[in-house]
């Protein structure tokens, strides 16, 4: 009995040791995801902990079942109205770029070292693909918003590289046993089965359990559970028959959180705390199933193969597989640079020690390292060389807390809330001559902890709440009316957007008469500027794109779908043609 209270206590004081972690995490700018590994690596054998954890069933049991609720939690975020721009290239690098990574990074490893080149391959194969749990983490985290078209590429890569990667390594793993003579046609089907099984049980399990939702009546606080348990459900349905259930589950997610659900705002918080969990759980096991001395045995061959993965193999893959995009350069290195490698090449790791592989432990401690390396040098770098590359944009909404109303038949509101601070431009205003968006309305206004009564007379000050019924769409409009701008001085919206805002609709011909423009390639007289921007960036145009045009620059403020709806006008003193980016 005093054992499991010893063992409750411990686990509980790690969790929190872990949790509380993260604002030292934040403050240093270090990525959480290496704190929990640090974490697991000291409370291990050869850590102050001194916890012996060498069950790697166990481990792989875990880590996929942590992944599978990690994935789906992806996929709930996961806008379909990103597919637009992200789909495809995300795609193209989910296949050919992790076969390109795996190649090159192989085919180095096995001349550097003088191994036999299935043994290279096996190594690049285990540490090919990106991490979903590492990619949507620092993608979210610093507060920074990137452009939709790198941000969703990344994403979407990250969720759905994985079948690739585990692919390779498991047909590596075969022919190093003489399970298989060569890459044939048994292999090539396998993965087609994977990949075709894993699509369609994810998408019609994602259906399924969205009208499941719909339709039984639960009490509320289990329907996030009734999620959960069908995400799982997804995936190991999918698994069993022989295909893929990380691609499953990342689909059902997608699927899900794209469609209207009750409860669905609850949905999101209890996975949000899930994913968490997920990865505070994976995280810290693999640091506990780590031996740090053997690290060290390994450090000259995992510093190579880690500086041909980041600095090759990668950029590599991102640039063949990416050339059909046309992709701005700068965007193409900043996507080459986050290719973080995280708990899915730990996982791959134990693959040839589950199967008995010769030197097994080997590549095991070099997929480690290389997750080490990548998680500083990339992920403590990914905020500040996106903003030095100029891809982020300015925030969209900076609410402190957002409600999803569940009104069946109705149009989509929620109720939102913000906490006026002393730079508030709303400050000591009227609520009822605030110029607030249309279809959008001040219902509550607390002050001093309490709920004030007429408020549509009352005077803001600062430290009041203020509660909006509004459209999701209307955030970022309500955010200039009610918080001031933060962030660097160029991310302020007049120094981003331009002074100047125009229509998308407005006639090109219009603005050369206006501004004595000479427009290149206009194609017909009646051409909008929305019209002639979609055909510069070939219909794949994402908030934060510019185009110059002599002196002047403008840039894509606000998108409805595939239209452009506003566009910023800054005007500078230089000179020139046209130069889009």
């Amino acid at each position: 009995m005093d054992l499991t209270h010893q063992i409750i206590l411990a686990g509980g004081l790690l969790f929190v040791a872990s949790i509380l972690a993260s604002v030292i995490s934040s403050r240093i700018g270090a990525p959480l995801l290496l704190v929990f590994l640090i974490i697991g690596m000291l409370m291990g054998e050869e850590g102050p902990g001194g916890l012996a954890f060498d069950n790697f069933q166990t481990a792989h049991l875990i880590g996929s079942l942590a992944l599978a609720v990690i994935l789906f939690d992806g996929g709930l975020r996961t806008r379909v109205a990103s597919f637009r721009v992200g789909l495809r290239p995300a795609l193209v690098l989910a296949t050919l770029g992790v076969v390109v990574t795996v190649t090159v990074t192989g085919l180095i490893a096995a001349w550097v070292f003088d191994l036999p080149l299935l043994v290279g391959l096996l190594i690049g194969a285990i540490v090919g693909s990106t991490d979903a749990a590492a990619v949507f983490y620092l993608l979210h985290a610093h507060g920074l918003e990137l452009k939709e078209r790198i941000g969703a590429t990344l994403e979407i890569e990250s969720g759905s590289n994985d079948p690739m990667a585990i692919f390779l390594t498991v047909a590596f793993i075969e022919l190093l046993l003489g399970e298989h003579q060569s890459m044939g046609l048994g292999l090539m089907l396998e993965f087609v089965q994977q990949m075709g099984l894993g699509g369609l049980i994810g998408l019609a399990g994602g259906f399924v359990l969205a009208r499941a939702i719909n339709l039984v009546p639960l009490t509320p606080g289990l329907y996030p559970l009734l999620a959960v348990s069908g995400a799982l459900v997804v995936f190991g349905l999918t698994a069993v028959a022989g295909g893929s259930g990380f691609l499953a589950v990342y689909l059902a997610g997608i699927v899900l959180g794209n469609r209207r659900v009750q409860n669905a705002q609850n949905i999101r918080r209890f996975h949000d705390g899930m994913a968490w969990l997920a990865q505070i759980v994976m995280f810290l096991m693999l640091g506990l199933l780590i031996t740090p001395s053997h690290l060290l045995d390994v450090a000259p061959q995992a510093l190579v193969v880690a500086g041909v993965l980041l600095l090759v193999a990668r950029p590599a893959a991102v640039l063949i597989s990416l050339l059909p995009f046309r992709f701005p350069l700068k965007e193409q290195a900043f996507i080459g640079w986050v290719g973080l490698r995280g708990a899915v090449p730990i996982l791959l790791g134990l693959f040839p020690l589950l199967a008995g592989v010769e030197d097994a432990a080997v590549y095991f401690n070099i997929a480690f390292f290389v997750v080490l390396i990548s998680l500083v040098l990339q992920g403590w770098t990914v905020a500040p060389v996106a903003r030095w590359l100029e891809l982020d944009v300015p925030p969209r909404s900076r609410v402190i807390h957002r409600l999803e109303l569940d009104l069946p038949g109705q149009p989509e509101y929620e109720m939102v809330g913000y906490h006026l601070t002393a730079d508030s431009p709303a400050l000591y205003k009227v609520v009822r001559r605030l110029r607030l968006p249309r279809s959008t309305q001040v219902v509550a206004l607390i002050r001093d902890g309490s709920l004030l009564q007429d408020i549509h007379d009352e005077i803001l000050q600062v430290q009041d709440y203020v509660y909006v019924l509004t459209h999701p769409e209307a955030l970022p409009d309500l955010d200039r009316v009610l918080v001031a701008p933060t962030g660097p001085a160029r991310l302020e919206e007049h120094a981003f957007f331009g002074e100047f805002v125009l229509n998308g609709d407005t006639p090109l011909a219009a603005l050369s008469s206006a501004y004595g423009l000479s427009i290149p390639d206009q194609q017909h007289g009646d051409e909008t500027l929305d019209q002639y921007l979609l055909r510069l960036f070939k219909r794949h145009a994402v908030v934060g794109d510019r185009v110059k045009l002599n002196n002047m620059e403008f840039v894509i403020r606000a998108m409805d779908g595939n239209r452009i709806t506003q566009v910023g006008l800054k005007i500078s003193r230089g000179e020139g043609g046209r130069t889009a980016r």
